[in-house]
């Protein structure tokens, strides 16, 4: 059995090295090879889809369930308001700083000590898939969606982000729609044409007012937004063409499809999505591995930020260490004893659901 302090340090170790190497989302070769360094100094073989690292334990049995445990290694780009570098991990006070240490570098480098800590052992009930995935930051194609692809199915996921180790069991979807309200071009003095903008007016009327009549418990309401709009092309002439975008924040209760055939059915205006990928996702208060949780303490609740949650086709639970109001934040730190904690609380986790 490993040493916790051991698996703590190695954890920390681990993050140090991975703050000192620029890993934008679609620029994270660097540290997917480090990531993968760090494996094979322990004698874990990997596998690499892209820039992704997936690794499973030793005793692999396929005729046992798969269990997922995820986190990123992308980044966003550093907070102009940056007093420090953001790629030099200095500790003070307890806290690490660097970018990515809260998002969601702490997260990850806890669930591969967990993994480590299960590796070896024979008598688990359940297979371990470990993917350290890459474009979580921009929800890309060439992320967890695509290295999911390459593992067996699995019975559901553990997703690391940093929630304070509390439970996120619902998550927030998203779709950006581009609207199209039409009219006929006249002049503005002869009254003349039929405005577009006003044509789309009627219809941001209902976006800001309508409301789905089914309401998740955890996420609340469906939320729509106009977030931009533009027509015409000089004052005296009658626009005959209006655009404008729509943020819609989706819940459990809908398919992001599910809104869009409602809010086609009710609007003038054409409405292209840009994508229907990023889903909402639940996972039951009743789950085992929620249910193992509660056991720890923990407390649930539904999260308005997304992860590569909404890129999974089965249910999974995000919880991990660090405060998400950290996150993309200037002078980005995790507390050291946030990944002490999140090492042992993750493996409790994990013991809490085997039988």
């Amino acid at each position: 059995m490993i040493d916790m302090e051991k698996l703590t340090s190695d954890s920390i170790a681990l993050l140090t090295e991975l703050i000192r190497i620029p890993s934008f989302s679609r620029e994270e070769g660097q540290t997917a090879a480090q990531i993968a360094q760090f494996f094979t100094q322990f004698g874990i073989p990997v596998q690499q889809v892209g820039h992704n690292i997936i690794a499973f334990n030793k005793a692999e049995d396929p005729e046992k369930p798969y269990i997922l445990l995820n986190s990123h290694h992308d980044t966003v780009k550093p907070n102009p308001a940056y007093s420090k570098d953001p790629f030099d991990p200095i500790v003070a006070d307890g806290k690490l700083y660097g970018l990515g240490s809260n998002d969601a570098g702490g997260c990850l480098v806890s669930l591969i000590a967990a993994f480590r800590y299960f590796y070896a052992r024979e008598d688990l009930p359940f297979n371990l898939c470990l993917i350290a995935s890459a474009e979580e930051e921009v929800s890309g194609k060439n992320g967890i969606e695509e290295a999911y692809k390459h593992v067996p199915a699995c019975s559901f996921a553990i997703v690391g982000e940093p929630t304070l180790l509390d439970l996120a069991i619902a998550e927030k979807g998203l779709m950006v729609l581009d609207c199209v309200a039409h009219g006929e071009s006249g002049h503005a003095a002869r009254n003349e044409g039929v405005n577009a903008i006003y044509a789309a007016m009627d219809d941001i009327a209902w976006f800001r007012t309508f409301q789905f009549p089914k309401e998740s418990a955890f996420l609340g309401p469906v939320k729509m937004s106009v977030t931009m709009i533009e027509a015409g092309s000089q004052h005296n002439v009658v626009p005959a063409r209006c655009q404008y975008v729509v943020d819609v924040r989706s819940t459990d209760c809908y398919s992001n499809l599910e809104i869009l055939d409602i809010i086609r059915s009710h609007v003038q205006s054409d409405v292209s999505p840009r994508s229907t990928r990023l889903n909402p996702s639940t996972i039951a208060p009743e789950h085992p591995i929620v249910q193992a949780g509660l056991r720890l303490g923990k407390q649930v609740y539904g999260s308005p930020t997304m992860s590569d949650q909404a890129l999974l086709p089965i249910p999974s639970l995000k919880v991990g260490p660090g405060d998400s109001a950290r996150s993309h934040s200037a002078d980005e730190y995790i507390y050291l004893q946030e990944i002490e904690a999140g090492v042992a609380f993750y493996i409790k986790l994990l013991e809490g659901i085997i039988a």
